[in-house]
């Protein structure tokens, strides 16, 4: 699939209606859904909109939690993470924009369960890029997209959303 064929905005309706059916499926009450910074930011707002959700929107930046942290360079971008509630016992759904080796969602968990221990984590990505490393998939994907290995996408917005696909250096 070509990322100039994919339409974020038909994803993410696809991607909502898909989370309510498995938020109603598992019983899930009050979730709280988390944003990994800057695109499962981006996404998790839009979701979090459409489907209504009371609990306040979380950010999770989880640049020092990162195995290739010290690769980043002398000045990551690191913001804080905004958790605006406890996550001890609570359902999360954690949004991230592509699901790739799995490392960017190992940190995230990570993170997650140094605020406490959830009582559990389903994951929404955009796209699901193939490509894993860890033994770690997605509940809620808007697509699958195979890419060249010199290949990567990019999510660009915030408003509007789109998608990149660019060659690697």
């Amino acid at each position: 699939m070509v990322a100039g064929n994919l339409d974020v905005d038909q994803l993410l309706d696809k991607m909502g209606q898909d989370l309510k059916a498995l938020i109603h499926e598992r019983g899930l009450t009050d979730p709280l859904m988390i944003g990994i910074r800057t695109g499962g930011v981006w996404l998790a707002e839009r979701l979090h909109k459409q489907l209504e959700l009371s609990s306040p929107l979380g950010i999770l930046d989880i640049s020092f939690y990162r195995d290739d942290f010290t690769r980043v360079g002398m000045n990551p971008k690191v913001q804080p993470s905004q958790l605006p509630c406890a996550t001890e016992d609570r359902n999360l759904i954690l949004v991230d924009d592509a699901l790739m080796s799995g490392r960017t969602i190992r940190a995230a968990l990570n993170e997650l369960f140094d605020f406490g221990r959830p009582a559990s984590v389903t994951l929404v990505t955009l796209l699901d890029l193939q490509r894993r490393e860890l033994p770690i998939q997605a509940d809620v994907t808007g697509a699958t997209l195979l890419l060249d290995e010199q290949q990567q996408i990019k999510l660009c917005g915030p408003d509007p959303l789109t998608l990149e696909i660019k060659q690697r250096n």
